[in-house]
């Protein structure tokens, strides 16, 4: 079978979101520091490719930096990697079900965002400050540019982009685990990511690097990074336990209801 229907999506969701919740700690770092870093890495690939285009492409420049943003979401599917907006949905599918303990989802989330802010401190660090790849010339001003935009929202705007965004990201890993094989699963990541990076949500763990490697390079303050953090973990957290974890569990999941 290389599809899954919608049903058998969410049971196979509950399973995944049962062996996250019972991964050991180590493992959690592990996987987590990687998946902090791809993503970095797509968003530093996005930096480089898009930096410097004309005002007048701004379209095409948003357009490029969707497309190729998705490697890093694609590399923590299919290559491994324990990542907190996918977690924020899988996770809670399994409380739900009543398969694992609040307590649980909540340790499962305190690791894998601990691991990913490492693993996206270590590319914003290292291959942005020390390289400089986000600190010479046009791509300082796009990653200042971006994080400016990021950190100039409101709270209650950043709260409602998280939720934008991690609908459409959870979405993502839901739409990779209808297919075994990898041409399907590099599909249905593509289209929900480029998504949300081309209307301009805002993604915790993408937040990670950014904001910090304007940080290193001169520009904004933790306080500035702290303050932009909770607003969008929150959101991010609704946008996948709620927009799609529970609308799914009701669908699908609870007795009584859809076949």
């Amino acid at each position: 079978m290389s599809y899954y229907k919608p049903t058998q999506i969410a049971e196979n969701t509950v399973e995944t979101g049962l062996a996250k919740a019972k991964m050991s700690i180590p493992s959690m770092l592990a996987l987590g520091f990687a998946a902090g870093a791809f993503i970095s890495i797509g968003f530093l690939l996005a930096i480089r490719v898009s930096a410097g285009m004309p005002p007048e492409l701004s379209g095409l420049t948003t357009f490029l930096s969707a497309a190729v943003f998705p490697v890093g979401l694609i590399l923590v599917v299919i290559a491994g990697g324990e990542l907190l907006t996918g977690n924020m949905m899988a996770v809670p599918l399994a409380w739900y079900a009543r398969k694992i303990s609040g307590f649980q989802v909540m340790k499962n989330w305190f690791w894998i965002t601990l691991s990913n802010f490492l693993g996206a401190l270590f590319v914003a660090y290292f291959f942005g400050h020390v390289l400089g790849l986000t600190e010479t010339g046009v791509f300082l001003e796009r990653t200042i540019d971006l994080a400016g935009h990021k950190i100039h929202d409101s709270f209650f705007q950043a709260f409602i982009s998280g939720i934008g965004c991690n609908w459409l990201v959870a979405l993502a890993v839901w739409l990779a685990y209808s297919s075994n094989d990898v041409v399907g699963k590099i599909a249905g990541i593509w289209f929900p990511t480029m998504a949300f990076v081309a209307i301009g949500f805002q993604h915790v763990v993408a937040n990670m690097f950014l904001i910090p490697a304007a940080i290193f390079a001169g520009s904004y303050t933790w306080m500035d990074y702290l303050t932009n953090f909770v607003p969008v973990f929150l959101g991010n957290a609704v946008g996948g336990s709620i927009f799609v974890a529970m609308i799914y569990y009701v669908a699908y999941l609870r007795k009584g209801l859809a076949k």
